[in-house]
């Protein structure tokens, strides 16, 4: 915890991006104007280009909440915290930007909780203000008291207590400064209610940040550049992993450039989708635990692996022991802890992805791997025989129908907002990404609730998008109040409930590894028609495949946000599944007669 008003241990370096200072800067002039801590909070976030926050308020940020009136950004009323950061995370995914939620003490701040891991985890950056009891309460346990930096400082990028007006400001310009900078992520601002009611000379002009010892700007030299360089000309089977950084750095444009030069294929993670077209020729579609057989049966055959802004997390790699075995590895990464953490790799080229490879393609010679691209494209021939896409549906509706068909019928434009489970996997597979920040999901913390606040959230980032809320019918009951936010504030959205009855994933690794207990799997749901309905929403059903494109339409049509209830088979699964702690290629496949499978039980044949 760091106590505004000391010098925290953090030095500000030049990145590149106009975000550094000079020790002989002149020093602004000083102005002699007043304003309230609370009215610098608005200031300050006005400055730093805010335009939307989402928040609840409570007495301990109420001086807060009372000087909004003055200000043009527009505050979003949800109805739980956690689904403020939530839409904050949303809206930094969809736009590029600082997304902000604030909160009152105590309970108000611990229900941010979840919202601001599940931004650490997937390095979003938010910053989060949140109320606290004056500074003569501190410690005495006073009624919402909560040391909220402490709870939070595992799971932020870095905290403050602010005890003084005039340190308001410059707190957060530093909050946006760390958010936004190096690898993203969560910065959380908790300022005392004597603080915000207190009053400040205002400066003319701000003073530029400087944080001793924070050091966000890492460049790898010359000679490992060379060495990368070598590699990639000397591989005959390599492969290229498009992670999230390569959105995060808004480097597409260059990965699209490397893969011409050289040829090499590409596979993506989950939060990399989009970073590279689904629809070229090259691109692999998703690799690990529930990605495609024939990339992760590729990544076991290869001889070099290129991995761009990933983590090498358990999702991808399966059992670490066997992983890769033949392939040389060069991982560019902007967090030098991410190096060789999980997987030792040959070349460590630590930076700024964008930058990295600006440096790295003229060192990168003009190549081909056709065969190795041949060899790859015989490996889908038994994944094409087992695809659900391919098996005739005799009426029933599987939600891998579902993706596919809202893929063809928004032309692969829509941004899309999964939650997490089955759906979330089945959304990755059938919906084929060609844009960068596409898709928005909830990847290292994999949170439940966290679609329909983020769809939120992105929709007030990209008003013109047309946006898709997919979600299982367990977690969307999770968020599902945020219905009430959709309708207060005009916000349209589709959202499309996979329902079937169960918190699918876990009766997945039931059936699998459980001899079929399903315990406190079932799900007794409501009437999610009647529940959009209730919330002045408009609400459709849809139990078989010829339905859906009349939904869509509806949907469209509709002046608000709609939700539509796809009854889809309920014992289906997501295939194929690497199984935890296996090999990366032990996967456990859809079998290619579906009678071999567990049945697949309907609606019709006895709903949950």
């Amino acid at each position: 915890m760091t106590k505004a008003g000391t010098s925290p241990q953090i030095e500000q370096i030049p990145t590149g991006r106009g975000e550094s200072s000079s020790d002989s800067a002149p020093k602004p002039p000083q102005s002699t104007t007043k304003r309230t801590g609370a009215e610098i909070v608005w200031d300050v976030l006005t400055s730093e280009g805010v335009d939307v926050v989402f928040g609840y308020p409570g007495g301990a940020i109420m001086p807060i909440y009372n000087a909004l009136h003055q200000s043009a950004i527009r505050h979003v009323l949800v109805r739980h915290e956690q689904a403020a950061a939530h839409m904050a995370d949303g809206y930094a995914r969809a736009s590029g930007k600082v997304g902000v939620c604030l909160a009152t003490s105590g309970p108000g701040a611990t229900n941010l909780v979840t919202g601001i891991a599940t931004a650490m985890l997937d390095s979003s950056p938010i910053v989060c203000i949140t109320g606290q009891v004056p500074s003569s309460l501190l410690g005495s346990d006073a009624f919402q008291e909560l040391d909220i930096t402490g709870v939070t400082l595992p799971i932020t990028k870095h905290n403050y207590l602010v005890t003084r007006a005039e340190d308001i400001a410059p707190t957060l310009r530093e909050a946006f400064f760390i958010a936004r900078s190096g690898r993203p992520g969560p910065v959380l601002v908790d300022i005392t209610k004597d603080a915000q009611q207190a009053t400040a000379a205002v400066e003319s002009q701000p003073r530029a940040v400087r944080l001793p010892g924070y050091r966000p700007g890492h460049h790898p030299s010359a000679e490992d550049l060379e060495r990368a360089a070598e590699l990639i000309a000397a591989a005959e089977r390599p492969l290229i992993f498009a992670g999230h950084g390569v959105l995060k750095a808004e480097a597409s444009s260059l990965l699209m450039e490397l893969v011409e030069k050289t040829g090499i294929p590409v596979a993506s993670t989950l939060l990399g989708l989009g970073g590279f077209p689904a629809t070229h020729p090259l691109s692999l579609g998703m690799m690990g635990m529930h990605g495609e057989a024939w990339v992760n049966t590729a990544i076991q055959e290869s001889d070099l692996l290129i991995a761009l802004g990933m983590r090498f997390d358990d999702r991808v790699t399966g059992n670490l022991k066997t992983y890769a075995r033949k392939a040389r590895k060069i991982h560019i990464e902007i967090d030098p802890s991410e190096i060789n953490k999980n997987v030792q790799v040959d070349v460590a080229l630590a930076g700024d992805l964008r930058r990295t490879l600006t440096d790295l393609l003229p060192r990168i010679k003009q190549r081909t791997c056709t065969p190795w691209v041949k060899h790859i494209n015989t490996l889908k021939g038994s994944s094409a025989e087992r695809d659900i896409q391919y098996m005739p549906h005799q009426g029933r509706l599987h939600a891998a129908h579902v993706i596919h068909d809202l893929w063809w019928l928004t032309q692969g434009k829509a941004l899309m907002v999964t939650d997490v489970g089955q759906h979330q996997m089945w959304e990755a597979q059938y919906y084929r990404h060609d844009r960068p920040r596409q898709l928005i999901t909830s990847g290292g913390l994999g949170t439940m609730g966290f679609a329909l606040p983020a769809a939120m959230g992105a929709h007030l980032a990209k008003p013109g998008e047309e946006v898709w809320v997919v979600v299982g019918d367990g977690g969307f009951q999770m968020s599902a109040a945020e219905l009430s936010t959709c309708a207060q504030e005009g916000i349209k959205l589709h959202v499309a409930i996979i329902n079937n009855g169960y918190l699918g994933m876990v009766r997945q690794l039931q059936q699998f590894f459980y001899e079929n207990r399903y315990t406190a799997t079932p799900l007794r749901n409501p009437d999610f028609v009647k529940l959009a309905e209730a919330h002045g929403l408009t609400g459709l059903r849809v139990t078989r495949r010829e339905e859906i494109p009349e939904a869509v339409a509806q949907a469209r049509a509709s002046p608000c946000t709609t939700v539509i209830d796809f009854r889809v088979e309920q014992e289906d699964s997501v295939y194929p599944m690497v199984p935890s702690g296996a090999n990366l290629d032990e996967m456990i496949r859809r079998p290619q007669d579906e009678s071999e499978s567990c049945a697949i039980s309907s609606w019709s044949s006895g709903a949950v």
